[in-house]
């Protein structure tokens, strides 16, 4: 029987699938509410290839220190008041994944070490190597304790096997400069990398996929559910049937899940960026001040700073405050930034675990899920694609993925 696909979201998750599973003969097609790339977190990604980001979240240390971080405090996370009952299930779970990050690391920095390589690899296939550039990247603290801090993360990086070296002299006095002249300490990760434009990147992987038979259509996938031995999709214009589906939606996963039993505990961490058109990068790499938790990304024709991690709940309003702060912090930092302007706010989809949910619901339909990447989505997407299509081949993972299966979180009807 010819199996027909569909992939539900075209992000850089969804659309980096499609193209794998394309690229292998399958008849997919890519479904999302918009063009491919831009409804959801991956118009506004960092860029950062963040192959040092070994380490989930979830840590004894951000657990008895979050307050540091509030954004009452000036810091990068918001969890409104009127949003701290619907969110304290998602917290417990947190907090007990703290005591599990040993292992969690274990499980995720296979698939994180070698980001840089695999992304290198599918853009050469693709003849778009010029989208990427594997400089590393630079992060930087100011002050007296800024050696102390950067000594700390030197060590702790070398233990977790992450190539790292003390940034130049000449490196650091510039960003120094730029900053009024601020003490200053930094580290170079020469592993990492980024891209131009990830909204390009998104274009080349869907493009590859239309060009190895692949169907895009926009559609507004409304609900997913199993009809005998096919799985039916359901939009506002209608059903359609197929014998396999992937869910890449998302922050918007949960719901297209539960009727096959999966719980994924997904929230939104909204993370707002602004744009600098026409300046020139500091450093030909992406550029992270570590105490003011900003990233600030070199691409085509401008730079793009990122921050935040606002759990406001999905389809909450966007908040004024959080660019005018980015900016503030900006200025501070040397660059040319007006106090208003254009501002982008997306929602990552993260798991309380801050690992990936990548597997393949039980029972007998082929109901696949790649989802939860939180902050390193682009990082993952071309070795999240290898392993969906080893899933759907019925092939061993190329990796051991059993940490991200979701039933972890256990089935919809089950509390635990």
């Amino acid at each position: 029987m010819h199996e027909k696909i569909a992939v539900i979201g075209a992000g850089i998750v969804g659309s980096a699938v499609a193209q794998a599973l394309a690229r292998e003969g399958r008849d997919v097609v890519l479904l999302d509410r918009d063009e491919p790339g831009v409804a959801g977190a991956s118009f506004g990604n960092a860029g950062h290839i963040a192959a040092e980001l070994v380490q989930p979240l979830p840590s004894p240390g951000l657990l008895f220190g979050f307050w540091r971080e509030l954004f009452a405090l000036d810091g990068p996370l918001d969890v409104p008041w009127r949003r701290l009952g619907a969110f304290a299930p998602w917290a417990m779970r947190f907090a007990r994944a703290s005591f599990q990050r040993e292992a969690n690391t274990r499980a995720l920095a296979p698939l994180v070490k070698p980001a840089v390589a695999a992304f290198a690899r599918l853009f050469e296939e693709l003849r778009a190597a010029q989208l990427i550039r594997s400089q590393g990247h630079l992060q930087v603290w100011f002050g007296d304790a800024a050696p102390r801090k950067a000594e700390s993360e030197r060590a702790e990086m070398t233990r977790l096997g992450i190539a790292v070296a003390p940034a130049s002299g000449a490196t650091l006095h510039g960003v120094a400069r730029a900053a009024g002249g601020r003490a200053i300490a930094g580290l170079l990760f020469p592993d990492s990398g980024h891209v131009h434009d990830p909204l390009e990147v998104v274009r080349v992987l869907v493009d590859d996929a239309r060009q190895h038979g692949a169907a895009v259509q926009r559609a507004d996938v409304r609900a997913v559910r199993a009809a005998g031995d096919r799985i039916e999709v359901i939009t506002p214009v209608g059903v359609e049937y197929y014998e396999s589906v992937v869910v890449c939606a998302g922050a918007w996963s949960a719901p297209l899940l539960a009727p096959f039993g999966l719980r994924a505990p997904l929230e939104a961490a909204h993370g707002y960026h602004v744009e600098l058109p026409l300046q020139p990068a500091l450093i030909d790499a992406p550029l992270v001040y570590m105490d003011e938790k900003v990233l600030v990304t070199p691409m085509r024709g401008r730079l793009r700073a990122t921050s935040f991690m606002e759990f406001s709940g999905l389809d909450s309003a966007p908040d004024p405050r959080k660019p005018a702060a980015l900016r503030r912090k900006l200025r501070a930092l040397g660059y040319r930034c007006d106090e208003h302007g254009d501002s982008w706010r997306g929602a990552r989809p993260v798991l309380p675990d801050y690992l990936p949910g990548i597997g393949r619901a039980a029972g007998p339909h082929n109901l696949y899920y790649a989802i939860g990447h939180q902050h390193i989505g682009l990082t993952l997407a071309p070795v999240t694609a290898q392993l969906v299509a080893d899933l759907v081949a019925q092939r061993t993972p190329r990796h051991d993925i059993a940490a991200f299966d979701l039933a972890r979180f256990g089935s919809v009807g089950n509390t635990s």
